[in-house]
């Protein structure tokens, strides 16, 4: 397979995800860095899907999470956990969905456009090791489909690499 993504934005959701977890799973090799792993993710979502305006990881070091790799602008660069939606998601280790961000008590707005997101926890053993974070410009850009989608691309980088002691430090 070549590094390129072959996406047809003119399917569903549902058939773009299928296609996007597949070629991430042959893309993604164990045998490389996370960060380059994690790296492919947020390029392959943020390319995928048109409604999706930041997309990143963000990794526990010290009781809070710090920015990975991402697509999008500019971002904060440390979050704690219980706050905003990350650190909410983190805390509660749960996917957690916000149609409408100024609805949630305690957003965060790294970038003031934002008007939905979806955060889904990297969990090893029950412990969190970071989120996966995707932010959107319209209101209710997330649902179900996304949730579960995501949690299989999270399951797919926890089955690539050995994550019982990561660390980035």
């Amino acid at each position: 397979m070549t590094d390129e993504l072959i996406l047809d934005k003119t399917l569903s959701d549902s058939k773009i995800y299928e296609s996007l977890i597949s070629q991430l799973d042959a893309l993604i090799q164990s045998n490389e860095p996370i960060l380059t792993g994690l790296s492919n993710i947020t390029a392959g979502l943020k390319q995928a899907f048109n409604k999706i305006s930041w997309v990143g990881f963000y990794l526990l070091k010290d009781n809070a999470l710090y920015l990975g790799p991402f697509q999008g602008k500019t971002a904060c660069s440390r979050i704690e956990l219980g706050k905003g939606v990350c650190g909410t998601a983190a805390k509660e280790k749960r996917t957690v969905i916000v149609e409408d961000v100024t609805k949630f008590p305690g957003h965060i707005a790294c970038d003031s456009g934002s008007k939905s997101e979806i955060v889904v926890p990297i969990l090893i053993d029950e412990k969190v090791i970071g989120v996966l974070d995707l932010d959107s410009y319209e209101y209710n850009s997330f649902n179900d489909l996304d949730r579960k989608s995501l949690e299989q691309i999270i399951a797919l980088v926890v089955s690539k690499f050995d994550l019982s002691n990561f660390s980035i430090n």
